[in-house]
């Protein structure tokens, strides 16, 4: 069981990485090679010119001007003291609600360790309950409401507290609210008009053998939205040109590379094979290879977006609605449009950046199914990752370690190697095991079959959040509590279980098999393990079958 050495040498190794972490990238953000990185918006805003066009080769790219490493922190305060509505102009909303929660976590946590310092762990701490108690615990587990005894006073202060604690989060969240409410209103009334401000996604579209989808959509809208309605783009299927185009961008890439590589030195054009990531195959010239397949990709492109305009088998269900109004968008987004709930729907169109193409060609009706599938494969990852979490969790137990891999017991027992076993490794294992889960669930969301990007991002973060509270809080917590009590329970000598079961015979037992001396008035105590058990048979008189008295 960790103790609290072990959790110190835990939060020393975190802070001390975090810490390095942050000396990195202060370091890395003063070096000129990497200045487009941190600073992009300042080049697009035609605010900082590049270092590397001027000054000595060396000072290039690293920076050798000293005193700015002194000053290597300077930017945090500037950044925490920039006024917000400069701010949001610079880095956008986002970006300042963000530095926004921090102050909230300092007002809400400081003030609560305080009160729990100065308060609830002397209450804790001063009471005796896990001392006599048959547990196992640690010196952490005094600081708990585990060692207050049962029907004490003292749990009036949990109360009380819990109630206080709870007020403080409640009160300080709905003054942040207020200001981030605030703030976001101003920033939408404030922000240039976009299109997606007045366009409605419509999804469904009911077939008609009278008219096609174009038609269908223009007449419906003219009708029902006559004051308001503007203009009508249609969803095709056009998943295989989007791969092409990606195809192309990838080519023109290397196009690119070759083509810049070629220009700083043109005594040789460059070359590469055609084989598999350039390792095999036969070798060419770099520059006319990607140039005729990107003119022949080029080519297949095209064709195949004249078939999707010219098929009618390629118009999907689904359209872009413009209004000539924000109004008229807002009622058409949040009303039914017809009779029937599941034709007709109607939502708010994502941003043209934000739309994730290849789900628009999902059949509408298929929707269900694949959230029905992905709810139920997540209940299953969810709840089955516990097997890798309690496996985890086993590692905390040094005796475990010591039992499978005894030649390593004398490396385990020096201190700081134990400490850094009990309080660190667990958690680096837990993130080895996290790092594919947020692919995972990317994948898995993409399969519901969300339009835009945004809305992808949003749904895997939100299970990402409860994969994390279900496993990683309350499966170690649940897991590593409920195996060291198990493992204590099983472990612990035969005197401390009580395992006899007390049997009075019944007055024909007593007279078949009644040994000599055997007093009526005390029951016969068998020990039902004593048969099977050596350690618990040694506790057990001995029977001897001569003083036996048979019929």
């Amino acid at each position: 069981m960790a103790t609290l050495k072990d959790i110190e040498v835990a939060a020393a190794i975190n802070i001390l990485t975090a810490f390095a972490f942050f000396v990195a990238f202060a370091i890395l953000r003063l070096q000129p090679i990497n200045d487009r990185v941190y600073f992009p918006k300042w080049y697009l805003k035609g605010l900082r010119s590049s270092p590397l066009n001027s000054g000595a080769f060396v000072g290039r790219f690293v920076n050798l001007d000293f005193r700015s490493y002194i000053r290597f922190l300077n930017w945090m305060p500037d950044a925490m003291q920039m006024p917000e509505p400069e701010l949001i102009d610079h880095a956008g909303l986002d970006s300042t609600v963000y530095l926004r929660i921090y102050l909230v976590g300092l007002k809400i946590f400081v003030p609560i360790t305080f009160l729990a310092f100065a308060i609830m762990v002397p209450v804790n701490w001063t009471n005796v309950t896990l001392e006599h108690s048959n547990l196992t615990y640690s010196d952490i587990d005094k600081l708990s409401i585990s060692n207050i005894p049962i029907g004490s006073h003292r749990f009036w202060t949990h109360l009380v507290m819990a109630y206080v604690f709870t007020f403080w989060t409640c009160y300080v969240l709905k003054k942040e609210y207020e200001i981030v409410a605030s703030m976001r209103l101003h920033f939408l009334a404030s922000e240039h008009r976009r299109p997606d401000q007045f366009t409605v996604m419509v999804r469904n579209v009911p077939p008609d053998p009278d008219e096609s989808v174009d038609e269908l959509v223009e007449h419906f809208f003219l009708v029902n939205h006559p004051e308001h309605y503007l203009t009508y783009q249609v969803v095709y299927n056009a998943n295989r040109l989007s791969n092409l185009v990606k195809e192309k961008e990838k080519l023109q890439n290397w196009l690119d590379y070759y083509q810049l590589k070629y220009s700083r030195n043109q005594s040789m054009r460059p070359s590469s094979k055609t084989g598999f990531l350039g390792l095999c195959g036969e070798r060419v010239d770099a520059i006319d290879f990607y140039t005729s397949k990107i003119e022949n990709l080029s080519e297949e492109i095209a064709s195949e977006r004249e078939n999707i305009i010219s098929s009618p088998k390629s118009v999907m269900p689904a359209a872009f609605v413009s209004f000539k109004t924000r109004w008229g968008a807002a009622v058409c987004a949040q009303t039914q449009q017809s009779r029937n709930p599941t034709i007709w729907l109607t939502e708010w169109a994502p941003e043209p950046r934000d739309v994730y193409w290849d789900n628009l060609a999902i059949p509408y009706v298929s929707l269900t199914i694949r959230k029905l599938i992905v709810a139920v494969a997540f209940f299953f990852l969810t709840f089955f990752f516990m097997i890798p979490i309690a496996f985890v969790q086993s590692l905390a137990n040094i005796e475990g370690i010591e039992k499978a891999v005894p030649f390593l017991k004398p490396i385990i027992e020096i201190k700081f190697i134990k400490s850094f076993i009990q309080g660190f490794l667990p958690g680096i294992a837990l993130k080895i095991f996290l790092i594919f889960l947020p692919a995972i669930l990317m994948l898995m969301s993409k399969f519901e079959g969300f339009i835009s990007i945004s809305a992808l991002e949003r749904i895997s973060a939100t299970r990402y959040y409860i994969f994390q509270f279900i496993n990683v809080f309350l499966g170690s917590i649940i897991t590593g509590t409920a195996f060291q009590q198990l493992d204590n329970f099983i472990h612990q000598s035969a005197t401390d279980c009580d395992l006899c079961v007390a049997i009075q015979p019944s007055s024909a037992y007593k007279e078949i098999y009644k040994p000599s001396g055997y007093n009526p008035s005390q029951p016969y105590s068998t020990n039902l393990l004593g048969l099977t058990n050596p350690a618990l048979s040694a506790h057990s008189a001995p029977i001897n079958y001569n003083d036996m008295i048979f019929p």
